[in-house]
C-alpha cells in the first residue's frame, strides 16, 4: 500500500472526499483518537492544571482536538488542507482552526502555548512538494518556530510515521539543533502493526523521558475471531479502574454544564440552561 506522501501533497491528497472519511469512518476515528490520547498522556499534564492552551499541529478534522477539549483545556489547530478544516468546522469543534503550512512556521507570539501535540503530520515535511521546497530548511523553520511559541518548560509530543531511519535522524537532529531536548520514544517496538513513533521534546530542564509501552511488563494476546492484537498491562489497568471510580462519568450533567461554560468563555453561542439540560433520555421504541 502506497504511503499518502507518495501520492500527492497533503492539501491535494486530503480533498473533500478523503477529508470526510475522518468524520464518517469509525476505524479512522478510533485510531486517531487512541494516538491523540497517547500523545496527551505523554505530555504528563498534572490533573490539577486547568485551562491550558495547546497547539494541535496538523489538526485535520479536529479529532485530536476533541481529546484536548475532553481534558478541560483549550487549543488552536492548524492544517494545510482547507477541506480538513471544513470538516472540523462542520463538526463544531471547540478549538479554533486555521489554514497553515507548518513548514513556514507559526504566526504566534513567543510563549503562547503551554504544550503541543501532533498526530501523523510532520513526516510530510520530509518531502519536497514544490520546486523551491528544501526538507531540511522546512524542518528547521518548523522546529525553531515551535520552540519559540512554547513556554519555557513546555513540552511537545509529535507522533509520526517515518519512512526509514534516515527520516528519523533528520527529524530528530533538526529538533535538537533548534534548542529542544528529548528524543524518540517507540511504543511496542517489537510489533510491526502496533509500533508507534513519538518525538518527545522539552523546552526547559524538565526533560525526564517517559516510558514506552510494550517494552516490559506488557502483554499482548490475539483475540478470538479477530485479526487484531489486544495489548494489556495489568498494573496499569488496575490503576485506571481505581481512578475511574472517583472521577465524574463522561456525559453527565456536570460534564455537560462545564463544557457549556467553556464554550461561553470562548464567545460561542450556546443554548440557555434549562431543567432538561443533561437529562438522560428515555429508551426509543
Amino acid at each position: 500500500m502506497s504511503r499518502p506522501e507518495h501520492i500527492a501533497p497533503p492539501e491535494i491528497f486530503y480533498d473533500d472526499v478523503e477529508s470526510k472519511k475522518y468524520s464518517s469512518n469509525s476505524r479512522i476515528i478510533e485510531i486517531q483518537t487512541k494516538m491523540a490520547e497517547r500523545a496527551f498522556e505523554l505530555l504528563a499534564i498534572p490533573d490539577t492544571a486547568e485551562g491550558l492552551m495547546l497547539l494541535d499541529i496538523g489538526c485535520g478534522s479536529g479529532i485530536s482536538g476533541d481529546v484536548i477539549t475532553d481534558a478541560g483545556h483549550y487549543w488552536i489547530g492548524c492544517d494545510i488542507s482547507q477541506h480538513m478544516l471544513d470538516v472540523a468546522i462542520d463538526r463544531e469543534v471547540e478549538g479554533d482552526v486555521m489554514l497553515r503550512d507548518i513548514g513556514q512556521g507559526f504566526p504566534f507570539r513567543a510563549g503562547s502555548f503551554d504544550a503541543a501535540i501532533s498526530i501523523s503530520a510532520i513526516q510530510w515535511l520530509c518531502n519536497a512538494e514544490k520546486s523551491h521546497h528544501n526538507p531540511r530548511k522546512r524542518l528547521h523553520t518548523f522546529f525553531q518556530s515551535l520552540f519559540n511559541v512554547l513556554t519555557r518548560g513546555g513540552k511537545a509530543i509529535l507522533q509520526f510515521y517515518p519512512e526509514n531511519s534516515a527520516q528519523i535522524e533528520m527529524i530528530t537532529a533538526s529538533a535538537l539543533r533548534c534548542g529542544f531536548s528529548g528524543g524518540l520514544l517507540i511504543d511496542y517496538p517489537n510489533s510491526s502493526k502496533a509500533k508507534k513513533y513519538f518525538l518527545v521534546l522539552f523546552t526547559g530542564n524538565n526533560n525526564i523521558m517517559p516510558s514506552a509501552k510494550g517494552v516490559e511488563g506488557e502483554e499482548f494476546e490475539e483475540e478470538e475471531d479477530s485479526n487484531e492484537v489486544k495489548y494489556s498491562n495489568r498494573k496499569r489497568d488496575r490503576r485506571r479502574v481505581a481512578k475511574s471510580k472517583g472521577s465524574a462519568q463522561h456525559k453527565t450533567k456536570e460534564w455537560i454544564m462545564n463544557k457549556k461554560d467553556r464554550q461561553r468563555k470562548q464567545g460561542k453561542e450556546i443554548k440557555n440552561d434549562s431543567k432538561f439540560s443533561g437529562r438522560k433520555r428515555g429508551p426509543r421504541f
